[in-house]
């Protein structure tokens, strides 16, 4: 009983932080980050900003949270990909489609870092650089497994993974909700450029799914 109480109080704790990123979130988009009070983020709430704190330390905390979400969950999808029982081509077509799913549910986090990055603290810029680079670093080892087993033609696999992820993070510019293709036909379009870009030749036995 005890176990399954605390589990219910984290459960609430995770879904009254969504709610202030969320707010925080839309007003930092809205008014940029040093336009915005923690006031103002309690007040879209409808709460004190006690509440706020309770959960947050401060709004430099808020901003390193919501600035990190994007890469964090890019990161995600690219750990479960390498997870699978699979070839590098496969792996990749199903990174393709989560990363490009990932950057695009993050959309409104990810422009906010784009915008905000230079009012990060030290501390959580370099965090959040870590992450990035570790994607990379990733990345650029399946690349390389593609190419050793004869999947993948490259010259250079970091400069593609850069590429690639350059490529799929700038979606968050440009796509809409209200536009012609949903978030799935776009990650399988990505994910077909990006096939097509290594040159992706599946070898006997193994067909893309």
């Amino acid at each position: 009983m005890a176990g399954t109480t605390i589990g219910i109080r984290d459960e609430i704790a995770a879904l009254k932080r969504t709610r202030i990123l969320a707010a925080a979130a839309d007003l930092f988009y809205d008014n940029g980050y040093e336009n915005t009070t923690l006031d103002a983020v309690a007040e879209r709430l409808g709460v004190s900003k006690p509440f706020i704190y309770a959960h947050f330390s401060s709004k430099a905390e808020l901003l390193a949270e919501i600035c990190s979400r994007g890469i964090a969950s890019s990161l995600e999808a690219l750990d479960q990909a390498l997870a699978l029982d699979a070839s590098p081509g496969l792996k990749l077509e199903a990174l393709s489609k989560g990363f490009a799913s990932a950057v695009l549910q993050s959309q409104t986090y990810i422009a906010i870092f784009s915008r905000e990055e230079k009012n990060l603290r030290p501390e959580d810029f370099d965090r959040i650089n870590d992450m990035r680079r570790d994607f990379d670093r990733k990345l650029t080892d399946l690349l390389r497994q593609g190419v050793e087993l004869g999947e993948f033609t490259l010259s250079d696999a970091h400069m593609a993974a850069l590429g690639i992820g350059g490529m799929v993070s700038w979606a968050y510019v440009w796509y809409r909700k209200s536009g012609r293709l949903s978030i799935p036909q776009v990650a399988d379009e990505m994910s077909g450029l990006i096939l097509a870009m290594v040159q992706y030749r599946p070898r006997a036995g193994r067909k893309a799914g």
